[in-house]
C-alpha cells in the first residue's frame, strides 16, 4: 500500500457538499470542487480548477451544487491522478465523468460531462473533450487537441497537437491532422509498455494496408485491446493516410 501524506486544502479552495476526498489529496488556491465527486488518494488538484459543475447541456436545469443540490451523475478522479492549473471537469449526465489513475491532465484541459479516462492517460494543456468521449489507458493527446462528442481513442494511441478528432481512433495509432488522419503507429509507446517488436509491425503492417480490425489470432498479447475496439458501437474509424 503506498503511504500518502495528510490531505491538503487551500483556505481559498471551494469544497462543496457531496465531495469525498481521499488521503494525501492536495488542492490548490481558488480550486472550486463539487459534488456527487470522489477523488482518490495521492491526487493532485492545481490552482483555480474547476471540477464538478454541471454538464454544459442546455436542456438540463443548471442545479446549485455548492448550496448541495447533486442533481447529476458525479465525477471520478482516481487514484494518484495530477490536475494542472485551470482545468475544467464537468459532472456526468447520463455516465460517471471519470479521470483514470495516475493521468496527467494539462493546464486549460477541459473534459465535458460523461466523458472517460482509462489509466495513465496524458491530456496537454489546452485539449478539449466533448461530451460522452472514450479515452482508453495511456493515450497521450498533443497540445489544444480537439475531441468531438461521443468519439473515442484506443489505448496507446499518440494524437498530434492541434488535432481535430472527428473519427475514432484505434489502439495503438499514431494520428494527427485537421481532421485527423491515420499515420502510423505509436511504436515508441507500444516498446515503453512492454509490447513486443513482432506485435508492434504486426499492427504497422495491419494499419499500412487500412486494415484496423485486428483479431486474438493476430495479436494475441494485445487482444483485449482490439476487442474493445471491435465492439465499439457506432464506430467511425479514422480515414488512413500512413506515413511509416
Amino acid at each position: 500500500m503506498t503511504a500518502h501524506p495528510p490531505t491538503i486544502v487551500h483556505p481559498t479552495a471551494v469544497v462543496g457538499p457531496g465531495v469525498e476526498l481521499g488521503v494525501g489529496v492536495s488542492v490548490g488556491p481558488h480550486a472550486v470542487l463539487l459534488g456527487p465527486l470522489q477523488v482518490g488518494d495521492g491526487a493532485w488538484i492545481g490552482a483555480g480548477t474547476s471540477i464538478g459543475a454541471p454538464p454544459e447541456i442546455s436542456t438540463l436545469r443548471q442545479n446549485l451544487a455548492w448550496d448541495g443540490d447533486l442533481d447529476h451523475s458525479g465525477v471520478v478522479i482516481e487514484e494518484g491522478a495530477l490536475i494542472r492549473e485551470l482545468v475544467v471537469i464537468h459532472q456526468g449526465s447520463r455516465r460517471t465523468t471519470i479521470v483514470g489513475a495516475r493521468s496527467l491532465l494539462f493546464n486549460r484541459s477541459y473534459l465535458a460531462h460523461d466523458v472517460q479516462l482509462g489509466a495513465g492517460v496524458t491530456i496537454s494543456a489546452g485539449v478539449s473533450i466533448a461530451g460522452h468521449a472514450t479515452i482508453q489507458a495511456g493515450a497521450n493527446l498533443g497540445m489544444n487537441v480537439t475531441v468531438h462528442q461521443r468519439r473515442v481513442v484506443g489505448a496507446l494511441a499518440m494524437i498530434g497537437m492541434g488535432a481535430a478528432v472527428t473519427h475514432d481512433i484505434p489502439p495503438f495509432a499514431k494520428a494527427f491532422g485537421v481532421p485527423v488522419r491515420l499515420r502510423g503507429v505509436n511504436d515508441v509507446g507500444m516498446s515503453r509498455a512492454g509490447i513486443c517488436a513482432q506485435t508492434i509491425a504486426v499492427v504497422a503492417e495491419a494499419y499500412a494496408a487500412g486494415r484496423l480490425d485486428l483479431t486474438a489470432s493476430d495479436v494475441p498479447d494485445v487482444s483485449d485491446e482490439f476487442a474493445w475496439w471491435a465492439a465499439v458501437p457506432d464506430r467511425r474509424p479514422v480515414p488512413v493516410e500512413f506515413s511509416g
